[in-house]
């Protein structure tokens, strides 16, 4: 599930904000106003894009990126020169005060884009060949023996994984199979 994400230290701009995004007909995976807070919805869902400020009272912007889930994008509002000088991947800015028209647009442009991403990934996943295939079972059966999983859990652990390692299905079950055999 592709998932917004908003957080602002001013609760009153992160409902503002809401509020345009709700209007424009998309959904909001939740309101946050720590880095702590939008890492926390960050890890309940899959993908998804994190429209936030530039500081928070636990964390920057910069930090909080480092420790974003691998399919997220962020989306950041400020000032020009607060974006502008740190040139970070996965991070686009937008200057404040910010167009409710600017901020839908770019927001569309970023989910389309994620949406592109995922669909490639699923087309990798169905050119895995028997071998890999295989790999990945193994690392599930031992997952399953040894944490007491079912199917399911272990191939959503392993996929949590593989998304936060930055590494496909496969390598991330050869280094659980490394480390757990």
């Amino acid at each position: 599930m592709v998932g917004i994400i908003i957080a602002f230290p001013n609760k009153d701009n992160a409902a503002n904000i809401r509020n345009i995004i709700v209007r424009s007909g998309m959904d909001v995976a939740g309101v946050c106003t720590t880095g702590a807070q939008a890492l926390q919805c960050a890890d309940a869902v899959d993908d998804g894009i994190l429209v936030c400020g530039y500081r928070f009272k636990d964390m920057m912007y910069t930090e909080l990126r480092e420790y974003l889930p691998r399919g997220f994008e962020m989306l950041l509002i400020a000032s020009a020169d607060k974006w502008t000088e740190n040139d970070i991947e996965g991070v686009i800015g937008l200057n404040m005060p910010v167009r409710g028209r600017d901020l839908v647009d770019t927001l569309e442009m970023m989910l389309h884009t994620i949406e592109r991403k995922r669909k490639k990934r699923k087309a990798e996943q169905k050119n895995r060949n028997t071998q890999q295939n295989a790999v990945i079972m193994k690392a599930k059966e031992l997952l399953m023996s040894r944490n007491n999983m079912s199917e399911p859990e272990a191939h959503k652990y392993l996929q949590k994984c593989s998304m936060d390692s930055g590494t496909n299905m496969t390598e991330t079950a050869e280094m659980i199979l490394s480390i757990m055999a």
